[in-house]
């Protein structure tokens, strides 16, 4: 059994930190705007929105805190014997704080 020192394992874990929130930062959209217009945004891009509200100001008054990812659900198959496999995204989660 091979030992790992403690740096290997904080760069190990870093790595893994920094590869988890990639996706949420390419789904994010930029700029200034309203939470209504960035949830909008990431429902037009696919993504099941799931709302966290602090507060109780209209969404269109409202402005993002924070996006976190979500599950996202995927199905592998292939369509004959010999095919190869074929991943296929059937749904993406996003979490959306407003205030």
């Amino acid at each position: 059994m091979k030992k790992f020192g403690l740096a290997t394992i904080v760069a190990s874990g870093l790595t893994a930190a920094v590869l988890g929130l990639a996706a949420p930062a390419q789904a994010a959209p930029t700029g200034p705007g309203n939470a209504e217009q960035t949830i909008n945004e990431l429902q037009a891009q696919g993504y099941h929105v799931v709302v966290n509200r602090i507060g109780n100001a209209p969404l269109d008054q409202a402005t993002v805190v924070s996006i976190r990812p979500g599950q996202t659900y995927s199905r592998t198959d292939r369509s004959g014997p010999g095919d190869d496999l074929r991943t296929t995204i059937t749904g993406k989660t996003v979490y959306v704080d407003v205030k």
